[in-house]
């Protein structure tokens, strides 16, 4: 490694061809303000990935890596979603680079971040996670959401850190860790911490996204969140043994309660009672049936050991990454 480290920011894209023209210089600016300082080498670089954009955003970045040294671009042959994407432009920037920084493109995150980013680095951590010191900016909703996630994944045993999503800095020693995780069922924000190695945080504010439209409505919210406690946790399964338990012993009261009614004489008519039980008992089966599924089709699509990203295209002189599972 050279006395400065070269730095690789990593940054996913899909459908982004409002937001990057804006976004682009604010990139190349933060990591020129670092390499004038001083703190990261020459041959740091800015690299976008390309997730399978219906629009013009592969173009875009093409023509920022012509004409900029400093930017870098990969293209995936498909969509894969964003955590595929992102593991993607890591694999491949870990071959040139000694820390990377991964970041959304809408300009939300703080840039000004990365340079406290690198000082803890500089200062012994592996790993730094950005992390929102408030939610301004959240509607009620998202914010109760949010909160309400990693409140969740907390007890269901995950070890993940509160607040942070994916903006975070990872030396070289870290990647080469992470890629030693096979799963196909990406969750980065959750894999980090399985890593190791020292790690600190930098806290700071989410602005408004500069421009375009979020690509997270909440359906695809929640489906990432369930994704991320079923790629962590098997207490979903411990819960429905806990639940089918309490069914058990709720229906044998009830069976032994019938009965001494039943001898009692006490028995009486009992349709809709009847039929609020099956309908209960019958929903606490399909919801059952619906947890262990998952898990079966996250097993399913592990065995399989598809790759998790192909890379179809390049700018300049990258080597792209290959998944070897």
């Amino acid at each position: 490694m050279t006395s400065k480290p070269i730095l690789y920011i990593v940054i996913p894209c899909y459908n982004e061809e409002k937001v990057l023209p804006e976004t682009e210089p604010l990139f190349l600016q933060t990591l020129r303000g670092m390499i004038s300082e001083g703190k990261i080498a020459e041959e740091s670089r800015v690299m976008f990935v390309n997730d399978g954009s219906k629009d013009a955003t592969w173009e875009l970045i093409s023509k920022f890596a012509e004409e900029e040294e400093q930017i870098e671009g990969l293209c995936l042959s498909r969509n894969r979603g964003h955590q595929n994407a992102l593991f993607a432009g890591l694999m491949t920037a870990k071959q040139y680079a000694d820390i990377t920084i991964s970041i959304d493109c809408d300009g939300q995150d703080d840039m000004t971040a990365m340079t406290r980013m690198v000082d803890e680095y500089l200062g012994g951590s592996q790993i730094v996670y950005g992390v929102r010191s408030e939610r301004k900016t959240d509607t009620v909703f998202k914010r109760a959401t949010a909160q309400g996630f990693y409140k969740i994944m907390a007890a269901m045993g995950a070890d993940v850190v509160y607040n942070h999503a994916d903006y975070r800095l990872m030396s070289k020693e870290a990647l080469e860790g992470l890629a030693q995780f096979k799963e196909v069922n990406l969750f980065l924000r959750g894999m980090a911490p399985l890593v190791g190695f020292r790690y600190s945080c930098v806290y700071y504010e989410r602005a408004e996204r500069i421009a375009g439209e979020s690509h997270y409505p909440l359906k695809k919210m929640l489906s990432f969140a369930f994704d991320g406690i079923t790629s962590f946790s098997v207490k979903p399964i411990s819960m429905i043994t806990s639940m089918g338990f309490i069914v058990c012993v709720i229906s044998l009261i009830a069976i032994v309660a019938t009965i001494i009614e039943k001898i009692c004489g006490m028995t009486v008519g009992g349709w809709s009672s009847l039929l609020c039980c099956i309908l209960f008992l019958g929903g606490v089966q399909l919801l059952s049936l619906g947890v262990i599924g998952e898990y079966i089709g996250k097993i399913y699509m592990e065995t399989k050991e598809r790759p998790r990203f192909i890379i179809s295209e390049s700018t300049g002189d990258i080597t792209p990454a290959k998944d070897r599972r």
